[in-house]
């Protein structure tokens, strides 16, 4: 007999099969996390998006932090309406975009997607439909994950194909960003995503390769997980002042260090090969895994 997660997989997979097939176009999905709270990751997700967007890149931020709302309080905008709104098909997705700086735009998590284990097929029709729209409107959707090891969390990343964990020198933080990549290989559902490491708030290079070769090592010889080594961010006093002031410090700083080495991070992920495969990849692929996944 079929069980509800079962009718949900096959729901997911009938959509996607029927829905958006002569669609072309992906977006490049980057999941942004970290094993702890406060290590800098929502700060380096929108000064990533900054970048991203002076590369000519449509970008859209999507605040998976349900209840926080970091991204709209760094931006200094409030939304009218975020992403619960479309799940509860009260809103489309176009409804819940909001404006931010240099063409970027950014949804609000709002109470998240808890509901997801327990969506009506007309719920799951609307959302997945909602959100390939996002697919002809970004070139790189950055999804900013909430801190730590919580269920949420780890659903977000396993439905991930290419996910950045991003730490800082703390032990505690490096032994957490650890624990993550654990957690996810013990997991053991589908592939394991492209894990790549930023290192935070260093002194300078050399702690940076220090840290990145201390969690390298381990997750390759006790996990079997091989990381990719993004860069290093130095502690800047300028960040602190751009954040007090609810801006960018990419934008209002261009040339302090903390611009520079989000800079140097930014080229160095628009040089990795992007899976062109559009019934795998894209927004489209994500909401797919991650339906199946809370389904599960």
């Amino acid at each position: 007999m079929m069980d509800q997660a079962d009718s949900l997989r096959n729901l997911v997979n009938k959509n996607f099969n029927n829905a958006n097939k002569k669609a072309e176009l992906s977006s490049r999905v980057i999941t942004v996390t970290s094993g702890k709270g406060g290590v800098g990751k929502t700060n380096f997700s929108l000064n990533l998006a900054i970048q991203f967007s002076k590369f000519n890149k449509r970008v859209v931020i999507i605040d998976a932090d349900f209840g926080l709302a970091n991204i709209e309080v760094l931006f200094g905008i409030l939304p009218k309406y975020n992403l619960a709104d479309v799940l509860r098909g009260e809103k489309d997705v176009e409804d819940v975009l909001t404006d931010g700086p240099m063409g970027i735009k950014f949804i609000s998590g709002g109470s998240g997607l808890k509901e997801l284990s327990n969506i009506s097929e007309k719920q799951l029709n609307y959302f997945i439909n909602n959100f390939s729209y996002l697919d002809a409107i970004s070139d790189i959707i950055i999804i900013d994950t909430g801190a730590g090891i919580s269920k949420s969390v780890i659903n977000f990343i396993k439905a991930s194909d290419e996910t950045i964990i991003v730490t800082t020198p703390e032990p505690t933080s490096i032994t957490d960003a650890y624990a993550l990549i654990k957690t996810i290989k013990e997991e053991r559902y589908g592939n394991i995503p492209d894990f790549k490491v930023v290192v935070n708030r260093v002194d300078d290079d050399e702690e940076g390769i220090e840290i990145y070769n201390k969690i390298s090592r381990a997750s390759s010889k006790f996990l079997g997980v091989p990381l990719q080594n993004l860069g290093y961010i130095p502690y800047d006093r300028f960040l602190v002042k751009a954040v007090k002031h609810q801006q960018p410090a990419t934008m209002c700083f261009p040339n302090c260090e903390f611009t520079k080495a989000i800079e140097k991070i930014g080229s160095i992920l628009m040089d990795v090969p992007v899976n062109k495969d559009t019934d795998k990849s894209g927004i489209r692929g994500f909401v797919k895994r991650l339906v199946n996944i809370f389904g599960g």
